[in-house]
């Protein structure tokens, strides 16, 4: 239950940054915006204390782990990748034309409009 209150405070500190940026129409950008920011920083802390919070951060820093194993294909192989996947773009760019072309051909021929 207290997580929950926790995350709800969380919710209406970032709603309440947000307000501010609308309710202060008169003041300077500057204050506007570091409302915005201050509510943010504060509802990601009020959030970050909570149990849904640090499980939320505990994957967060799995997920950079597991980005940081990722094997990344090298200048050569990359290169090659792309020349296959454009080859095989205009192979099927010509293939749908042609494919296109004939039903349209088709299409005029079963209307009585063929040459």
């Amino acid at each position: 239950m207290a997580d929950k209150i926790k995350l709800l405070v969380a919710v209406l500190l970032v709603i309440t940054g947000v307000a501010g940026f609308y309710f202060l129409p008169d003041a300077p950008t500057v204050v506007r915006v570091l409302s915005v920011v201050a509510g943010l920083v504060l509802g990601g802390l009020v959030a970050g204390m909570s149990a849904s919070g640090k499980q939320f951060y505990r994957f967060a820093l799995d997920s950079r782990d597991e980005a940081k194993k990722v094997v990344w294909p090298t200048r050569k192989e990359t290169i090659q990748m792309t020349g296959v996947v454009m080859l095989f773009v205009i192979v099927m760019a010509l293939f749908l034309w042609a494919v296109d072309s004939i039903l349209l051909w088709l299409v005029k021929l079963a209307m009585g409009q063929g040459s």
